[in-house]
């Protein structure tokens, strides 16, 4: 007799179901949430989404806690370093988001030198918890981010995915994959690389109502 299946478990042929969420910037106030959702390796190796805002060699020797400070010290202030995604109340995902002169490590990437002279927005990094990866959640992220760009003033975003040629395992694709940006609004305007698309979204900061 075949084992019974637990109620709300998916079968193996299911596909999982879309995740809604609610995204929102990160603060001090939720800085608890985000350590909740990165764990004690800060997401990667003691990254703490800080491999792009540092030079290298101070990336490298603040693996961990010095890195784990810093990002704190973004929280604290305006703009906002990301936004994160909750479900039902839990951290569940997290979105990188900052003016591309934030990060020192595009500055020095020929593959993702800037496209033209305007002003614009960059995406670094997504983090989502592994039972809610492949459902959604970045794509809910990546408007998230937009959104809060443009409230911030933003008039471009872009971001960097990363298109395999084969599979590759979920933590090696944390740019986020082309198909999450094309969702989400966005287009390719370059490629020098054949796995690395630049995507772009225009946005337009909210109008401000007149007294």
């Amino acid at each position: 007799m075949p084992a019974e299946r637990k109620s709300g478990a998916p079968r193996s042929h299911e596909r999982p179901r879309r995740v809604p969420v609610e995204v929102v910037p990160l603060t001090s106030a939720r800085w608890a949430d985000l350590v909740t959702l990165f764990g004690e390796r800060g997401a990667c190796g003691g990254c703490w989404c800080m491999s792009w805002r540092l030079p290298r060699p101070v990336f490298q020797r603040g693996k961990g806690a010095p890195n784990r400070a810093a990002l704190r010290r973004l929280a604290a202030r305006e703009p906002s370093p990301g936004v994160l995604a909750y479900h039902d109340g839990r951290p569940i995902g997290w979105c990188a988001i900052a003016p591309r002169e934030e990060y020192v490590a595009l500055a020095r990437s020929r593959v993702l030198k800037p496209v033209d002279d305007s002003s614009v927005w960059s995406v670094s990094c997504f983090f989502v918890a592994r039972p809610y990866r492949r459902r959604g959640v970045t794509t809910q992220l990546l408007r998230g981010a937009v959104s809060y760009a443009a409230s911030r003033g933003a008039r471009l975003v872009e971001g960097y995915p990363t298109a395999p040629r084969g599979g590759l395992p979920d933590v090696f694709v944390w740019t986020g994959l082309p198909g999450s940006f094309e969702k989400a609004g966005f287009r390719e305007v370059a490629r020098r690389s054949p796995t690395r698309p630049i995507m772009r979204r225009t946005v337009r900061p909210p109008q401000k109502t007149q007294a």
